[in-house]
């Protein structure tokens, strides 16, 4: 392991530094919404083109996800469609259902998709993939690595409509 490599210091303690390939990137996924459940996060952004690679559907994810439900928390997801999220995420799919009241589903379609960082930000980590391709990017706690990401979500949100509706409307 190299000093760039994603490190913890702590049983528990979320990773910091790089990660690389798609099995460290799952990971740091399953990992926050393991910690936002235990450490009680109160906001959590994910931001993606489609998700089609994060572990939403996964039963881990989904629990976690339970776990960290409760009144005055809120999830903010920026994609440019959700396509993906409906045909692959079912478990996710049906958590969002349920708690819609918390679940804030945005959509920036006119970006391309490059353009659309993929990152999770929280008031207490973040992480952010620099190479898509290839499931790169960097994790941490500093604080201006968490502003900076969230200066750049909130810009990306200014421009984004609602979508992704919790329940579908018929005649």
């Amino acid at each position: 392991m190299t000093p760039n490599d994603v490190t913890s210091e702590r049983p528990g303690a979320l990773p910091q530094g790089r990660f690389n390939g798609p099995t460290e990137f799952g990971e740091l996924v399953r990992s926050a919404f393991a910690a936002a459940a235990a450490q009680g996060w109160r906001e959590i952004i994910i931001c993606d083109s489609t998700f089609e690679d994060w572990p939403l559907g996964e039963r881990t994810v989904a629990q976690s996800l339970q776990d960290w439900s409760k009144s005055g928390r809120k999830l903010t997801m920026l994609a440019r469609n959700y396509n993906e999220v409906m045909r692959r995420h079912a478990r996710f799919v049906a958590w969002r259902r349920t708690w819609s009241h918390i679940v804030d589903c945005r959509a920036h379609a006119a970006v391309a998709a490059g353009d659309v960082p993929s990152a999770l930000w929280s008031p207490a980590w973040v992480f952010q993939r620099l190479d898509l391709a290839r499931s790169t990017g960097v994790a941490g706690a500093e604080p201006a690595r968490r502003v900076a990401l969230r200066e750049q979500l909130a810009e990306s949100l200014k421009l984004s409509s609602p979508a992704f509706a919790a329940t579908t409307l018929g005649l």
